[in-house]
């Protein structure tokens, strides 16, 4: 069959792919913008709003001790005693995580299987293995 005069030429072809390859990679890259912008916007909200939560939270830490402590009084201790003895409890809680946390600190280590691995890829690529 012969070519007529309005077939398009492979030089045609393949210029058409190429924009439309281009437009829709351009399209692509629009809709991931997209799609990212309102994710970023979600993610902000519920960053702030997990803010608010630990500062309520917070907040609430505080009244609780104050009533403890209160608490305590009612008991029949004094009030500055009462204080002192919340304020204690916290200190003793605050060194017992602070001493875990150094122990799982302690623990961490270097990745050594990946870097010997690491150090083998320069041999591997000149075929020395």
């Amino acid at each position: 069959m012969a070519p007529q005069d309005n077939d398009p030429t492979l030089g045609k072809l393949v210029a058409d792919a190429s924009r439309d390859i281009s437009t829709l990679v351009s399209k692509e890259i629009a809709l991931a913008k997209s799609e990212l912008k309102v994710s970023v916007k979600a993610g902000g909200t519920g960053i702030g709003l997990f803010g608010a939560a630990v500062f309520l939270l917070l907040l609430a830490v505080i009244m609780l001790s104050v009533s403890i402590a209160y608490f305590i009084h009612w008991a029949g201790l004094g009030l500055h005693w009462a204080f002192l003895i919340v304020f204690g409890v916290y200190v003793l809680v605050a060194a017992l995580l602070a001493f875990i946390g150094f122990k799982k600190v302690q623990q961490v280590k270097a990745p050594e299987k990946a870097l010997a691995q690491a150090q083998e890829i320069p041999r591997a690529l000149r075929g020395q293995i």
